[in-house]
């Protein structure tokens, strides 16, 4: 079995409708996320403020 080298520490919070708020250590500013597009449409759900998908972040961190 290999070595742990690292475990990451994240605290979600849930606020109005979609709007969701992760604080990623060691980064003191949350990453936002919510719902926008044919995500929003397929829900049926129209947010206060359209933002990234959960799924925008895992896809840009795999493209990157």
């Amino acid at each position: 079995m290999g070595e742990h080298i690292y475990t990451s520490q994240v605290k979600i919070f849930k606020d109005k409708g979609p709007h969701r708020r992760a604080y990623i250590a060691p980064f003191p500013e949350p990453v936002h996320y919510g719902l926008h597009g044919a995500v929003k449409r397929f829900y049926g759900v129209e947010p206060e403020e359209e933002l990234p998908t959960t799924l925008d972040h895992v896809v840009a961190a795999v493209a990157g």
